[in-house]
C-alpha cells in the first residue's frame, strides 16, 4: 500500500509516519509546506495532483484538515483522511467539508458534535495519542545530569500566547472592550462551560472583525464563522493568555516553578524561565524529572483532552460528574501536598 502524507512541520508528524511504516505502508512525502510557508491553495492542489496522478495512493493525509487538498481527492476520486490536532481551526467552515471521499477524524467530541451534522458519513471521533516507546527510550537513556538540570518541583511546557494574542492588537471603542474584559473575568471563574460565543451581540462581532485587516476571510464557506473566530480565536486566546499568567504567577508566588517558554516572561518576577525545550527529545525529559507537571487547556478545547495531556502519561482523570474545585484553588492545592511530602507522581494535573 502507498499514501501520500503532506507535510507541514507539525509535532505530530514523526510519530504518525512511523506508526504507517511501521504496518509496512510505503509514505510518500510532500514537503513544499515544509519549506514554504505562504504556500497557495493552487500551489498545494498543484503538488497533491502530481502525487495522484504518478503514484496508485490508497490515501492521502495530513494533519488537520487542507480544503485545497480535499478538493483535489475529490476530483481525482482518492480518500483523503486527516486528524485534527487543534481547535479552533476556520477550515473546517470550507465547503470541502462536505466532500465525499473526506475522512475527517476530530480529536474534540465537542468539535465533533458541531461540524459531522454537514457531512455525518465522512467525519468521525479520535481522540489524540501518544507515541509511547519513543518517550520511554528517551527516559530510559536519562542520565543523573539530566535529572539535575530538568528537575523541578512544578514545570510548565508551552506558550503563554501573548505573543499569539490578535485581541490585544485591536483598537476598540471603550464600551466594547469593557464586554470583553468582562466576558473573560466572568468566564475565568466558570470552568466546564464555554459561554463566549453565545455572549456575543452581532455589533461586537462586527466591530473586532472590522477592527483586524486580517481577519480570516473566505468565500469558501458553508456557513458563517465570524462568531467563531471572534469567541476563539480572539477572545479565547485572550482568555488563555490571562489565565496562564495569572496561575503561573500565583503558583510561582508560593512554589519553585520552572517554565519552558520562548513567550515573554518579564511579567512574572518570581517564575524560572529557561527558554523553550526541543518536543522530541528535551520536553520528556522535563516532565519525566518534574515532580508536577501542568496542563492548562484552552477553553477552544472544550471536551477534548488535548495532546500535551497523552504526553505525560499516565494522566488523572475525574469523574465529570464530580463537583468541581475553582482551577487556583485546586492547583494550588495539589502542588502544596506533592512538594511538602516530595511526591515525585509523574502525572499530569489538567487544570
Amino acid at each position: 500500500m502507498e499514501i501520500l502524507f503532506y507535510r507541514y512541520n507539525s509535532i505530530c508528524e514523526p510519530d504518525i509516519l512511523q506508526v504507517f511504516r511501521n504496518f509496512g505502508i510505503t509514505v510518500h512525502t510532500e514537503e513544499l509546506e515544509v519549506h514554504k510557508k505562504n504556500v497557495t491553495p493552487r500551489e498545494c492542489a498543484g503538488k497533491v495532483s502530481e502525487w495522484i496522478l504518478q503514484r496508485p495512493l490508497a490515501f492521502v493525509f495530513s494533519i488537520n484538515f487542507f480544503p485545497a487538498i480535499s478538493y483535489t481527492c475529490e476530483k481525482l476520486k482518492v480518500p483523503y483522511v486527516c486528524w485534527s490536532v487543534d481547535s479552533p481551526v476556520p477550515e473546517l467552515f470550507s465547503r470541502a467539508l462536505k466532500n465525499t471521499y473526506n475522512r475527517i477524524f476530530l480529536f474534540d467530541k465537542a468539535q465533533y458534535n458541531f461540524f459531522s451534522p454537514v457531512n455525518p458519513d465522512c467525519i468521525f471521533y479520535l481522540p489524540l495519542a501518544t507515541n509511547v516507546k519513543r518517550w520511554e527510550k528517551t527516559i530510559l537513556a536519562m542520565t543523573d545530569s539530566d535529572y539535575d538540570s530538568y528537575g523541578a518541583d512544578v514545570s510548565f511546557v508551552g506558550s503563554l500566547y501573548t505573543e499569539k494574542c490578535k485581541y490585544d492588537n485591536l483598537t476598540l471603542s471603550d464600551r466594547t472592550r469593557g464586554f470583553v474584559d468582562g466576558l473573560i473575568e466572568a468566564q475565568l471563574k466558570v470552568y466546564g462551560c464555554n459561554f463566549i460565543s453565545e455572549s456575543l451581540s452581532d455589533e461586537v462581532i462586527r466591530e473586532i472583525e472590522k477592527a483586524d485587516p486580517s481577519f480570516y476571510k473566505s468565500d469558501d464557506v458553508y456557513a458563517g464563522m465570524s462568531r467563531y473566530l471572534v469567541a476563539h480565536q480572539y477572545i479565547g486566546m485572550k482568555l488563555a493568555a490571562v489565565e496562564r499568567e495569572r496561575i503561573l504567577s500565583r503558583l510561582s508566588g508560593q512554589f519553585p516553578v520552572s517554565l519552558y517558554t520562548r513567550s515573554d516572561t518579564s511579567h512574572l518576577p518570581d517564575i524560572r524561565c529557561l527558554g523553550g525545550v526541543n518536543t522530541l527529545t528535551e520536553m520528556p525529559k522535563v516532565f519525566q524529572a518534574s515532580k508536577i507537571n501542568l496542563n492548562i487547556t484552552m477553553r477552544a478545547i472544550k471536551t477534548g483532552l488535548s495532546l500535551r495531556i497523552w504526553d505525560i502519561l499516565p494522566n488523572r482523570i475525574r469523574n465529570g460528574n464530580q463537583p468541581r474545585t475553582p482551577r487556583k484553588e485546586l492547583v494550588l492545592k495539589i502542588c502544596a501536598k506533592s512538594v511538602a511530602h516530595d511526591w515525585h507522581v509523574h502525572k499530569i494535573h489538567n487544570i
